[in-house]
């Protein structure tokens, strides 16, 4: 084996050193977790956003992987897809000296493919919970009965109640003798109890700070009346390029609707982006990525898909157009910028109705938000075409198949309650026919106001 895997912490900070990362020094997250972990121990660690986590888990897997070389050795669990690729990508790039195998097991991409490559019995296999069941219920080409080390990445996304019956699924496929790798940026009573139930010696380390973020971003908010919300995010981001016209920047949002209608607008407004949400096929949600990481695309409109351990260096600001109803959830999604110690800034769109929440966030960062300031009449000018590119948005996604994603899954479950499918589906129909003519209406007369205004 060419790699000097680590056994000591001084042989840690030589490989990461020599490591193509580029990183010279291990953070505190490693250089507490890692020797415990060699030493056969489970370990829960919590660490901000941008600590190492995934080389805290990663380099003594491959230490003991290279002592006994064999497949399927570790299993990879994340919440999301995106997070499952990239750390299939980092764990490459430490494991290329030693001829690492790995495959990435998500939905969205061919079964018969992943079926064929588990049979290979890869080193590592990094997956999320949904499709990894789907494969253990399907089919019998491969075993986790061996494996040694059970990694849960965002485990507190993982062990929070949507993934229940995924992971019932995995854990019965697993051997009772292995070492539990559990890390996020936030920790939670699930993993505390974690702690208490698992029947090897638990080593827990969390990161001793009052603070949630990091001290290198800057925290913002933007009061402003839900009615202009969008006219001010695009007034946000124009306020940004001004000064920054190479910054990359993401923008959160609710729901996959607004996220696509988001694009859709600033696209329209003259500020190139892409779009990353669950409703979009899973080689265009990659490419996306692929879009923005390389700079083709400098803006990044989202879901909660990409609030967790994406790391993307270039993003120097984040924007919530809609604020998370959880103040986690803001910690994970602030925490896609100021990673590894570089400087980053946050500004979060506030309506009057969301004052609770904003101080809820505040309370649980141990931070207070400063205002940022928009130019109001600036905001005007926009506000008569934003509102008519919005509706106009409306319509072609009402005439496009962007809910049939959606359809096909009600379908499914209409025929497992056994209801009547097509009456309900007419009805449907009807009220979709209903909003699309009001829709057509108020962008009628936004035209009529916006000419009479020239």
């Amino acid at each position: 084996m060419e790699a000097a895997i680590v056994v000591k912490m001084a042989d840690v900070k030589t490989f990461i050193d020599n490591s193509r990362g580029g990183l010279k020094n291990p953070t505190q997250i490693q250089a507490n977790c890692i020797p415990h972990i060699l030493d056969g121990e489970d370990c829960i660690g919590c660490a901000k956003t941008g600590s190492g986590k995934t080389l805290a888990f990663g380099l003594p897997i491959l230490q003991k992987l290279c002592e006994d070389p064999y497949g399927i050795f570790a299993l990879i669990l994340t919440p999301t897809r995106e997070l499952a690729f990239q750390i299939a990508d980092q764990l490459a790039v430490i494991g290329k000296p030693m001829h690492l195998k790995q495959c990435v097991i998500t939905g969205g991409m061919d079964m018969m493919l992943q079926g064929q490559d588990l049979a290979k019995k890869p080193h590592i296999v990094i997956a999320t919970p949904g499709r990894l069941a789907d494969h253990l219920e399907s089919c019998n080409t491969f075993s986790l009965k061996k494996i040694k080390f059970l990694v849960l990445d965002e485990a507190d996304r993982l062990l929070g109640g949507g993934f229940v019956e995924q992971l019932k699924t995995i854990f019965e496929a697993l051997p009772k003798t292995k070492q539990n790798l559990l890390f996020s940026a936030t920790i939670t009573d699930t993993l505390e109890k974690v702690k208490e139930i698992t029947v090897n010696k638990v080593f827990m380390w969390e990161e001793n700070s009052k603070m949630a973020t990091v001290d290198e971003l800057e925290q913002y908010y933007v009061l402003c009346p839900m009615s202009v919300k969008d006219s001010y995010l695009v007034e946000t981001v124009r306020t940004f390029k001004e000064k920054n016209e190479k910054g990359s920047i993401m923008i959160f949002t609710d729901t996959c609707k607004n996220c696509q209608l988001l694009s859709m607008i600033l696209n329209e407004v003259g500020f190139n982006n892409v779009a990353l949400h669950a409703m979009i096929r899973q080689k265009e949600r990659l490419a996306a990525l692929a879009r923005f990481k390389s700079n083709v695309a400098r803006i990044l409109i989202a879901t909660d898909v990409a609030s967790r351990g994406l790391d993307i260096p270039s993003v120097e600001l984040v924007i919530n157009h809609t604020i998370p109803n959880i103040p986690k959830d803001y910690i994970h999604r602030v925490g896609r910028t100021a990673r590894a110690g570089r400087g980053g800034m946050a500004i979060s769109l506030i309506t009057p109705h969301d004052i609770k929440l904003l101080h809820a966030i505040e309370e649980a960062i141990n931070t207070k938000l400063k205002k940022y300031t928009i130019q109001d009449k600036e905001v005007m000018k926009i506000f008569t075409q934003v509102s008519v590119t919005k509706r106009e948005a409306e319509i072609k996604l009402d005439e496009t198949d962007f809910y049939e994603k959606k359809m096909i899954n009600k379908r499914k479950n209409r025929i497992l309650e056994e209801k009547d499918l097509d009456e309900e589906e007419e009805e449907e129909k009807e009220k979709e026919k209903e909003k699309l003519k009001k829709r057509k209406k108020k962008v009628k007369t936004r035209w009529l106001i916006q000419s009479e205004m020239k």
